[in-house]
């Protein structure tokens, strides 16, 4: 067909085709050069020094994700999921906080074990667990907020799990967890292994070119995905530092008691972008003044609600299944800024 009887096609594939990331930091900067141009180089200035003194944490991040991903690492990642019930959710809570999945890749790792008959409450303490910490995560919150947040984070995840876990467990037999699956199938997104429950894990991967391959287009691929968010994400900080008044911050979101961590917990899923994202955002709102318990809760509820975690979920089980998820989250993102603000404050 003729390109001038499709002007319109055309475009609007382009536009789809725009990362939204730098859809997102272009339009940023737009609206600065508009409303107040003479903040637009200090922003550029504050995302460009934030992203020179993590850019250490960001390197470790890199190479330890494509380490895990040459190696195959995730591979034994199936391993937690034999023996007693119990014993599943103790280990898929355990292995979920540091298990190396993105979070579309978790589709097929979780559809093959609920088609081999694992039990729902072990797939949920890894559903929850899973997106919330891994060790990428871990090295750049270590970086944004502090090596005693990312450890308390990790807890927090562990803790997610086991309680997901073990509550599905109490209710397996109710009406709300019968029948949980879709009558859908399922594949890989392409960004790792098509079934990462098989295989094993070989950790000298240099020795086998096609693993140094897949550890060049990792590093390459991640280093990209790091990049346009974090910048994103410190572009977004100079904004909000700048424009946001501290006082307000510190009135709704900072204090002690339950209201700002409920708050914390209930704006978390909608404003959260990216897990990597959320950690400069969150290193902003608490300089101006966000409380330490509301920033965990923030952290915790965003994780497990944000599009890709929930996508995942919402693509094998049953709206009510789902519904579950969403509360577990919700409800493990207070108790966890509850604690975190007690532990911080002691």
């Amino acid at each position: 067909m003729a390109e001038v009887t499709q002007p319109t096609l055309r475009r609007g594939g382009s536009l789809r085709r725009i990362d939204k990331a730098w859809g997102l930091f272009a339009a940023i900067l737009l609206g600065l050069a508009i409303l107040a141009p003479s903040e637009v180089w200090p922003s550029i200035l504050s995302m460009l020094d934030n992203l020179g003194s993590t850019a250490i944490f960001i390197a470790i991040a890199v190479l330890m994700i494509a380490y895990l991903r040459a190696t195959g690492a995730e591979a034994i990642v199936g391993k937690a999921f034999q023996g007693s019930q119990s014993r599943m959710i103790v280990l898929a809570a355990l292995v979920g906080g540091l298990a190396p999945f993105c979070s579309c890749e978790v589709i097929p790792f979780v559809a093959a074990l609920l088609a081999m008959g694992t039990p729902l409450s072990a797939v949920m303490a890894f559903w929850l667990a899973s997106p919330i910490m891994d060790p990428a995560m871990f090295v750049i919150t270590s970086g944004a907020l502090g090596v005693d947040f990312a450890i308390g984070k990790t807890v927090a995840a562990v803790g997610f799990g086991l309680f997901g876990g073990f509550s599905v467990m109490a209710l397996s037999r109710t009406a709300l967890f019968a029948d949980p699956l879709r009558a859908t199938s399922v594949t890989s997104c392409g960004c790792g292994s098509s079934d990462p429950f098989r295989g094993t894990a070989v950790w000298a991967f240099w020795r086998d070119g096609a693993r140094m391959k897949a550890f060049r287009d990792t590093a390459l691929q991640n280093a990209l995905f790091l990049l346009k968010w974090l910048a994103l994400a410190y572009l977004a900080e100079a904004v909000m530092v700048r424009f946001v008044p501290a006082e307000w911050i510190a009135t709704t979101l900072g204090g002690e008691g339950l209201r700002p961590i409920f708050l914390g917990a209930l704006v978390g899923g909608p404003a959260y972008l990216n897990g990597y994202a959320a950690v400069p955002l969150v290193q902003g709102l608490v300089g101006q003044g966000m409380s330490q318990g509301a920033a965990m809760a923030f952290m915790m509820a965003g994780s497990v609600s944000c599009i890709p975690a929930a996508i995942a979920v919402w693509a094998l089980v049953r709206p009510r299944v789902f519904a579950a998820y969403v509360a577990f989250g919700f409800t493990g993102s207070l108790i966890a800024g509850l604690v975190w603000a007690a532990v911080s404050a002691a």
